[in-house]
């Protein structure tokens, strides 16, 4: 295993406004999209760039005002991401407020640890990373919507960490405002104008395209709270550790599925498939790139993990809705939009030779759900959802999405990041999958795990020796 020992210096905590500071208050309200995450911990995702050489002085003169320029830029546009969410004590639910000279608090840091070992897909210390991610501010009413932490590496490049509070943004959202900032800060040194942005990344933050007749932001909101028997039904502070193993021997690596990889496992999906009904009468799959990756994934977890065969295994996946909504949400609508989907199996049904077969299955039925009014928020969703959640004894498998969202897109005048890590699987337990880098290279879906060492061992020994 690569180690490196990762020893950070703070040298500067500022906070970031938003360009042409608002001198209006306002609060954005919850969808019922957002209220169903007020348990899940921040989303934290950590982007390595690479530039060779870097010294101290070019990092603070040129890289870094750029970067803290272009971030105020961005905010103009992204103005609620630079407030807080709040629960007023007179309130049924909290809400996003804005208030002048709100903005993003932003550490600068300088690491020793050697950034190629930390940018590579081997198998790393978890615990390196957490020290280039930043921490959230959250108290029990109020809660810091992003946080931003730069990091040097002197001679190598630098990392920017990126923290969302998961009731302020979903995965399409936190990557649109990440694009848009490097699209701002690629564009200062070409464009007399850097205030523009392109129309794919010009924010919606319209509410009001979440039709909501039967408070259902309210039933969701509560029925969360009480799935984990709350002691305080309006905090928004939760212990995201909790029945978490411990961190400190947890490592992650990363895995790679081609373009060839992906086509021999739809091919044996396919004739399992069809030996299992008679002719011509094969049930009709929805065997995406994700659905069959997720598969793959989900079954070499199970078995790693050394489940009895009796265990309950709840597993599923997030499915963006703003194209499947009636009438359709914006594609650059900024905030929550993903409906959670889930359902429960033995672990049996994972470890036979037919397993991928049985999950892609699985999976493709969950997909076919989301058609119609099925797509619709309903409180017998929600319940039917926490009771599958909360079978004992479970294994609960769950994926940190962005297959689609462009994650190695953000290039901030030096480049596209040379390593994306979705920090924050380390506290959920969630498969992480994106987009590669480099698809010309072979590669199409970069899968990542957190695990203690001996079942990282062995989840690594099955990923590559199943796709022999």
């Amino acid at each position: 295993m690569a180690a490196t020992h990762n020893l950070v210096r703070i040298d500067e905590v500022t906070k970031i406004t938003p360009f042409t500071n608002s001198t209006t208050s306002f609060h954005l309200p919850l969808t019922y999209f957002d209220t169903f995450w007020i348990l899940t911990p921040p989303v934290e995702r950590l982007f390595f760039y690479e530039v060779a050489h870097l010294t101290s002085e070019i990092f603070n003169l040129t890289i870094l005002p750029k970067l803290k320029h272009s971030l105020s830029l961005t905010l103009f546009h992204y103005l609620p991401l630079a407030g807080h969410l709040t629960w007023p004590s007179e309130a049924e639910k909290p809400a996003i407020y804005y208030s002048p000279n709100d903005g993003v608090s932003v550490t600068v840091a300088v690491s020793n640890a050697d950034f190629n070992i930390l940018a590579s897909d081997g198998i790393r210390e978890a615990a390196e990373f957490r020290p280039l991610t930043p921490q959230l501010f959250i108290s029990e009413d109020k809660a810091e919507a992003v946080a931003i932490q730069i990091t040097l590496f002197p001679n190598e490049g630098f990392s920017i960490g990126i923290s969302f509070h998961h009731v302020v943004a979903d995965g399409k959202s936190s990557t649109t405002f990440m694009k848009a900032w490097a699209y701002l800060c690629k564009l200062k040194a070409t464009e007399k104008n850097p205030c523009l942005l392109s129309p794919d990344l010009t924010p919606s933050f319209d509410r009001t395209v979440i039709k909501d007749t039967k408070g259902l932001d309210i039933v969701y909101l509560k029925s969360m709270l009480a799935a984990i028997g709350s002691d305080s039904s309006r905090s928004l502070k939760h212990d995201f550790s909790a029945g978490l193993v411990n961190q400190n021997n947890l490592v992650r690596a990363t895995f790679k599925l081609t373009r060839e990889d992906i086509n021999n496992l739809r091919y044996k999906v396919l004739s399992i498939n069809g030996n299992q009904y008679e002719v011509g009468q094969s049930k009709q799959l929805h065997l995406s790139t994700f659905v069959l990756s997720l598969s793959y994934a989900y079954v070499c977890m199970v078995k790693a993990n050394g489940e009895e065969a009796s265990t309950n295994v709840v597993f599923g996946f997030p499915a963006n809705c703003r194209t499947r909504l009636d009438p359709p949400v914006p594609v650059n609508y900024i905030g929550n939009c993903v409906e959670s989907l889930a359902m429960a199996a033995k672990a049996s049904d994972f470890m036979t030779e037919n397993g991928i077969a049985f999950v892609a299955e699985k999976l493709s039925d969950l997909i076919k759900g989301l058609e119609g009014d099925d797509i619709k928020g309903s409180k017998r969703k929600i319940v039917k959802l926490i009771r599958t959640y909360t079978q004992q004894p479970a294994l609960v498998l769950s994926v940190a999405r962005s297959t689609h969202f462009g994650l190695y897109e953000s290039d901030f005048g030096w480049g596209r990041p040379k390593k994306v890590e979705i920090v924050s699987v380390d506290k959920t337990g969630a498969i992480a999958m994106s987009d590669c880098r480099d698809r010309d290279g072979g590669g199409v879906v970069q899968v990542g795990a957190v695990l203690d060492k001996l079942k990282m061992e062995l989840f690594a020994s099955l990923f590559v020796d199943g796709l022999k």
